[in-house]
């Protein structure tokens, strides 16, 4: 496995389809099933590496998107999703800050 790039506030751009979104969870591997994967993953990006769930910028949609296929956003940006204020306090610096305590 390896070690992801990005982390969960960081806002990214999806370099296949173009749009902009911020990351609310990693998994370390493709957690979904082979069936999501052979209709979904149309760029066969591997499974072994880390995968992302994204809130998708100017939608209702969140996705699941490939290590491979994400570069920063380096916009500083706001993202206008519905649930962007379920998982975040503010956008700071570039980056969302969770809403999350931490002991």
């Amino acid at each position: 496995m390896t070690t992801a790039k990005h982390s969960i506030g960081d806002l990214i751009y999806h370099k296949l389809y173009g749009y902009r979104g911020v990351i609310v969870d990693i998994d370390p591997c493709f957690q979904l099933t082979d069936e999501w994967y052979d209709r979904v993953a149309s760029s066969r990006p591997p499974k072994n590496e880390p995968w992302y769930h994204v809130l998708v910028n100017q939608s209702l949609n969140s996705t699941y998107v490939a290590e491979q296929n994400l570069e920063p956003d380096l916009t500083g940006e706001k993202i206008d999703h519905p649930m962007v204020e379920l998982f975040f306090t503010g956008l700071q610096d570039g980056r969302y800050i969770s809403n999350e305590k931490i002991n």
